[in-house]
């Protein structure tokens, strides 16, 4: 049934009993509970009916008409079945006045729904108004029936809480009709209010002066009340009064003001007539309403201006989040916004959560039907879509927002909506100002989404550019066929020819190739994420092929490509360089042989094999000996020359699937696979002695390339590492027993190997800790006997093996270049002597002293420079000084070298060869090197005596030198005849141990002082 048909035949009920009560007066006490019972069973019907959101105020206002119907059944009893006349005050009473709060409870808690609890301007004026009509209801109906000396103190009491009772309910009907939007429901309440009130009034005026009986106009206020109350219950905006919604502020008419106004001057006036006319009663009374009523005109002035305050906090709270919503550049940057701006507007500490929901279809549930307003409402989040109500928490409101632009360009104003769920009273904070900043945040919104659309557009013009500016080819092929369907413009550097739409793609593959573009296109269309590449090769019309990384890609699901997307690049360049690059990582650029790396990969693949068929490995290490002469005397790139030379001879002697490698320098390798035993790698090994040993012809020079061979097989080695590793030792073993020779690792071998090695590990720790000392060797005036200078000669303080002399470390400091460090010790060792011999032997006739440099310490870098800065820290003067080099150093046309002897002559310091006689072109040196002196090596000085042919060739040494205008120093002199021999031929000096041993820096000066005290 409809509601208004309920309504209607509940009207006609309440009509019929109303024209019974009045009709029968004998049935009044039935007819009148009746009408009670009706209005609370159809307040009760309502309620299962409309399920309003909350109940409880419904059921107190059921209680309250329920005391009011016992109250009249039981004061009706009592009249007229009991017989008592008057019955005042009487238990009925109590019953009436017990209604008072029920009703008063029920019209507050409908009051209370939405903000209204938070608008403190409603009970204010409501209050107001009641102060004005209860100083009315005092003056005429309190008063009056306290001042009545008929009535005992409780009838009193009980006339007194009537209209007070009444003001009570007039106050909250007050503020229901303030606070929830005008319906059939409040029009019903308010109606039955008035009737109450009304009853009441005349019910109190019937105690007062008896104007007329009870019954006629007062039940009838009564009835009125029962009837409009269950009505407003039937009618199915009951439920809206505790539904949340939006409360707008109200606009304060003037009509509102004037009322305000009259109820504030009311007691005023009051009081100010009753002193005028000096009938005051109860002034205090009257002046206690003056008072309160002031005091809340005061209240709500406060209330307008903290209102006021709350409104400017809020202005600024709108003002930051259009700031933010300005520079946001993203949906998600709004949002952000958003949630700043209601953290900001709610109070502190206020739970809450907000999303937003576009509409783009997601949620269409929130847009369709369109919503009919462009402000805020409430709705309880359980009906919200699952997922956006999972996003707002347990609260169960949300305040939806929408953002909407009336003039939108699309048609459909809606952009999205703004979903905040809180507690209802924090949301009545945010109605207004989210409704404002939404507004803002559909403008920012709608900007970002132009500007997108506007960057999307420039997108497709700038990819337009470049797919018609790109050297790549793209293509849209169909996926069956492959026939291609469009062709960038770059097609023609590629393919040779622009006519390419219409054609089969695989007819301008090479055909070893067609099966690839059949697979490409399979794996493009099996993933749809997937890029798949391969590279093809293009045959143009002209017969020329192009290399080609080619890439796929589905798009058959995009409608405005709708087949595949097949990208080409040219790489044949790349392709070529990447060749000759990988060609290069594995191959030695000079000689075009494998280089270390590419030799160790192919050990451990020889391993293997040989593993499977049972077959020997042999690795073979060569080494150069000669080289460094090579390179020293003709230079680099005759060295350079030789190295490419013997690396095709190498070649050349190898089967075709041995490897020949160059390792570095002068290094080379020989890898042979297959043999049957090691005899078989021997065998090799003699020949490429033998190729080696021929020299080699380079600009018409006959260059040495003879070599030393180490070999290792892998019948002592079952790793590449280890196989490496024998082969290096057994080529020191090699080259120690001489040139041109090949050895094979022998385990016997390796102790003697790896102590050598340990050696130079001791080396390294003997410069660091400073263990070489230095010893003095006179040299002689031959015919006077007296010392001339000292001969530094090096020795080693082992910790274990005790005072080493040079035979035994130095080979493997040269070899390793240690040289250099030990050098440099000896040469400030020496020269801080030098200087001490002149501090304490005096500058006059103090011998010089004679030190050996190594070619590789020369030749270091700013050796000549350090050399000075010595003798200037230690203040020993250039002339003392004399510095032995050997030939090797002079071998090479070296400017350099030269220049360096020539400016080491000119500051003062004298320059000898050592060992003179024992190398190459000695003779003819003589006569370009800046020299001073010149050292015979004693294997011409120990055999003089005994060979007449050793004796000429020293003494044309010696004559040779003298025409120069070197002189001659003879070393090894052990015997007096050999001293007297050089003497008698010209030789002027000389040392050995004849002379003396070599001597500590001690020694050396006593030696010194004797001499120069026997002088």
């Amino acid at each position: 049934m409809s509601a208004r048909k309920v309504m209607a035949w509940y009207g006609a009920w309440m009509a019929v009993l109303a024209a019974l009560f009045y009709a029968l007066p004998g049935w009044h006490i039935v007819l009148w509970s009746a009408i009670g019972l009706s209005s609370a069973g159809a307040i009760g019907y309502g309620l299962r009916r409309y399920r309003p959101r909350r109940w409880s105020p419904w059921l107190w206002i059921i209680a309250g008409l329920l005391l009011l119907s016992a109250g009249d059944t039981l004061y009706n009893v009592m009249t007229d079945v009991l017989g008592k006349v008057n019955p005042f005050p009487s238990p009925a009473d109590m019953l009436y006045l017990a209604m008072y709060p029920a009703v008063t409870i029920g019209l507050l808690g409908l009051s209370k729904a939405g903000a209204a609890s938070r608008d403190r301007t409603v009970p204010l004026d409501a209050l107001i108004v009641t102060a004005g009509l209860g100083l009315l209801s005092w003056i005429f109906l309190i008063s009056p029936q306290i001042l009545n000396q008929d009535l005992t103190m409780s009838q009193r009491l009980v006339s007194v809480a009537y209209p007070l009772g009444d003001i009570l309910i007039l106050a909250t009907v007050g503020r229901l009709i303030a606070v929830v939007p005008f319906s059939p429901t409040v029009a019903l309440l308010t109606v039955g209010a008035v009737g109450l009130l009304a009853a009441d009034v005349m019910y109190g005026l019937v105690q007062l002066h008896g104007y007329w009986t009870v019954g006629g106009p007062v039940d009838l206020g009564w009835i009125v009340f029962y009837a409009c109350w269950g009505a407003a219950a039937l009618h199915p905006s009951m439920a809206d009064l505790t539904t949340p919604r939006v409360v707008r502020p109200r606009e304060m008419r003037a009509l509102h003001q004037a009322l305000l106004t009259l109820f504030v001057l009311i007691p005023l006036g009051v009081l100010v007539v009753g002193v005028g006319q000096g009938r005051l009663k109860y002034p205090m009374v009257i002046v206690a309403f003056v008072v309160t009523t002031v005091l809340l005109a005061l209240i709500r002035l406060f209330g307008v201006v903290n209102s006021y305050r709350g409104n400017t906090m809020r202005t600024s709270g709108i003002r930051a989040s259009n700031a933010a919503l300005m520079s946001a550049t993203t949906v998600e940057g709004v949002t952000w916004a958003l949630k700043r701006t209601a953290e900001r507007l709610l109070p502190p500490g206020s739970d809450y959560r907000v999303a937003m929901v576009m509409n783009d279809g997601t949620a269409p549930e929130l847009f369709h039907p369109a919503p009919t307003t462009m402000g805020s409402r409430l709705r309880f989040t359980k009906s919200l879509p699952p997922d956006i109500a999972a996003q707002m928490g347990d609260f169960e409101i949300t305040m939806i927002c929408p953002l909407a632009l009336e003039d939108r360009p699309t048609g459909d104003p809606h952009i999205g909506m703004l979903l905040i769920s809180s507690d209802e009273n924090s949301l009545s904070y945010l109605q207004l100002p989210m409704e404002l900043v939404a507004s803002q945040a559909a403008l920012a919104i709608e900007r970002i989404m132009l500007s997108n659309e506007i960057i999307r557009h420039n997108s497709e013009q700038y990819f337009r550019t470049l797919v018609h500016n790109t050297s790549d080819v793209i293509l849209i092929v169909e996926p069956d066929g492959g026939r291609i369907r469009y062709a960038s413009p770059s097609a023609p550097s590629v393919f040779g020819t622009a006519e390419l739409p219409g054609k089969n793609l695989s007819q301008l593959v090479d055909s070893p190739h067609h099966a690839l573009v059949a697979d490409l296109f399979r794996l493009a269309a099996a993933e749809d994420d997937a890029v798949d590449t391969a590279d093809w090769t293009v045959l143009r019309p002209d017969g020329t092929a192009v290399q080609t990384e080619v890439s796929c890609r589905d798009l058959r699901d995009e409608t405005t490509v709708n087949g595949l997307v097949v990208t080409l690049r040219d790489v044949t360049d790349q392709r070529r360089m990447e060749s000759e690059l990988t060609h290069l990582a594995y191959h030695d650029s000079l000689t075009g042989l494998a280089n270390r790396v590419r030799f160790a990969e192919r050990i451990g693949q020889a391993i293997a094999r040989a593993d499977a068929d049972g077959s020997v490995v042999g690795v073979l290490f060569i080494d150069l000996d000669d080289f460094k002469v090579v390179n020293d005397t003709l230079g680099h790139e005759h060295g350079d020359r030789l190295l490419r030379a013997v690396g095709q001879r190498l070649a050349a002697v190898l089967r075709t699937d041995d490897v020949a490698a160059r390792l570095g320098g002068d290094e080379f390798a020989a890898l042979i696979e297959g043999a049957p035993d090691a005899a078989t790698i021997d065998d090799v090994a003699d020949r490429i002695v033998e190729a080696l040993a021929e020299p080699f012809t380079i600009d018409d020079r006959l260059v040495s390339g003879i070599a030393s061979i180490g070999i290792a097989t892998s019948a002592d080695a079952r790793s590449a590492p280890e196989l490496l590793r024998q082969a290096d030792l057994a080529l020191y073993v090699a080259k120690g027993e001489g040139k041109g020779q090949w050895r094979r690792y022998q385990p016997d071998l390796h102790t003697a190997i790896v102590e050598r090695l340990e050696l130079r590990a001791e080396l390294d720790r003997a410069i660091a800790a400073k263990e070489f000392t230095v010893e003095f060797q006179p040299i002689v005036e031959l015919r006077t006997g007296v010392t001339a200078g000292y001969e530094a000669l090096v020795r080693w303080n082992h910790p274990t093996r005790g005072r080493l002399l040079p035979g035994e470390f130095i080979e493997v400091a040269e070899e390793s270049g240690q040289i250099v460090g030990i050098g440099n010790e000896v040469l400030h060792q020496a020269v801080a002597a030098a200087a001490r011999w002149q501090r304490e032997a005096g500058p006059a006739a103090v011998p010089y002293v004679s030190i050996n440099v190594s070619a590789r310490q020369f030749r270091t870098p700013g050796f000549v420079a350090s050399l000075h800065q010595t003798l200037a820290e230690e203040g020993l003067p250039p002339h003392q000084l004399m510095l032995e080099i050997t030939e090797s150093l002079l071998l090479r046309d070296d400017d350099g070298v030269w220049e360096d002897l020539t400016e080491l002559r000119t500051t003062g310091i004298r320059v000898a060869i050592d060992d003179f006689g024992t190398g190459y072109s000695s003779l003819s040196y003589l006569r370009h090197v800046p020299l001073d002196v010149v050292k015979i090596d004693r294997l011409f000085t120990s055999t003089i005596a005994s060979s007449a042919q050793q004796a000429a060739l020293v003494d044309g040494i010696v004559r040779l030198a003298h025409t120069l205008g070197l002189q001659v120093i003879a070393e090894g002199i052990e015997r007096t005849v050999e001293r007297d021999l050089l003497s008698r031929i010209g030789c002027r000096y000389g040392q050995g141990f004849l002379f003396a041993r070599p001597l500590t820096g001690e020694q050396a000066i006593n030696l010194i002082t004797e001499q120069k005290v026997a002088a």
